[in-house]
């Protein structure tokens, strides 16, 4: 088989993919990659797939899988542009970001945190470099990792704070009992003792519960020089226009593929005009490290 009967079998399962039969999906574009086992598109294809079908072993497989084979033909390429056909012209690392993409949304139902985080600012950074289209998504599968991420660890946080609230509670318990122990003939004395042990108690009980009460305040609204305008979600990746206003990346782009125009002034900005405000952006990065769960504020 050749790589022209890959693309017709590849064809037919787009077609079945956009009516959602992905099943059959799947089975085209298997049947296109043992046609063309070397064309690393034909892998995120089937990733596609594959992930309405929540099959996340085997996207990440298949991601892998068309990353390995991307690298080998960026080599060839490089030496020689017609090395392979659907390589030539083109660059072929950017093209399979959504290889990145994907791999990042199929760690993320298996809890692998890191790496969905990781996978997703790899696809943010491709995407970003080429003023894909596909920014905006990625951008917001990054906030949404992030914010997972951000949960999974405050819940072991929690447990471990109630753990810890509990073990000191119970040694103060014990101290008390003990200290009854040795002064079993005054009673009036033992009273005092016991009422001193569960004031120490309560207030032990009150500073976490404070702690816990600070932590919900904190989490009522992200400030304002975390938002964008535009979106109004904590920015990832935040550029500046010439009148030193900042937009998230995909935001601003967005606005000037439909307006070459400044947001805000409205006057000429094109997206070559933008600038990274670097700074912002290392300070927005430390915001939703320790605020995750502003993530889809």
């Amino acid at each position: 088989m050749s790589a022209q009967s890959s693309l017709a079998l590849k064809e037919e399962g787009n077609r079945h993919f956009q009516r959602g039969d992905y099943v059959a999906a799947e089975a085209l574009y298997t049947k296109a990659i043992i046609a063309d086992p070397t064309n690393p598109l034909l892998y995120t294809n089937r990733a596609m797939a594959r992930l309405k079908m929540t099959r996340w072993d085997s996207v990440i497989e298949d991601c892998e899988e068309c990353l390995r084979l991307s690298s080998l033909t960026t080599a060839s390429s490089s030496s020689s542009s017609s090395a392979c056909p659907y390589v030539a012209g083109q660059k072929n690392t950017g093209k399979n970001f959504k290889a990145l993409y994907y791999l990042s949304q199929a760690h993320l139902p298996l809890k692998n945190y890191d790496q969905a985080v990781s996978y997703a600012l790899q696809a943010h950074k491709i995407c970003a470099e080429t003023h894909d289209k596909s920014l905006a998504a990625v951008t917001s599968q990054v906030l949404k990792c992030k914010k997972e991420r951000w949960e999974h660890r405050e819940k072991l946080r929690r447990r471990e704070e109630q753990e810890l609230e509990g073990e000191v509670v119970e040694l103060l318990r014990k101290d008390m009992e003990g200290l009854l122990k040795s002064n079993e003939e005054d009673e009036e004395e033992r009273k005092e003792m016991e009422k001193l042990c569960e004031e120490k108690i309560e207030r032990v009980k009150q500073i976490f519960e404070k702690a816990r009460e600070k932590d919900q305040r904190r989490r009522e609204n992200p400030p304002d020089w975390a938002i964008d305008d535009i979106s109004f979600q904590v920015m990832v990746d935040p550029v500046m226009t010439k009148t030193g206003k900042s937009y998230e990346r995909a935001s601003i782009e967005e606005h000037l593929r439909r307006s070459e125009t400044d947001p805000l002034t409205r006057t000429p900005l094109t997206i070559k005009d933008l600038v990274p405000n670097i700074d912002l952006k290392h300070a927005c990065e430390e915001f939703l490290e320790e605020n995750g769960w502003a993530g889809d504020w």
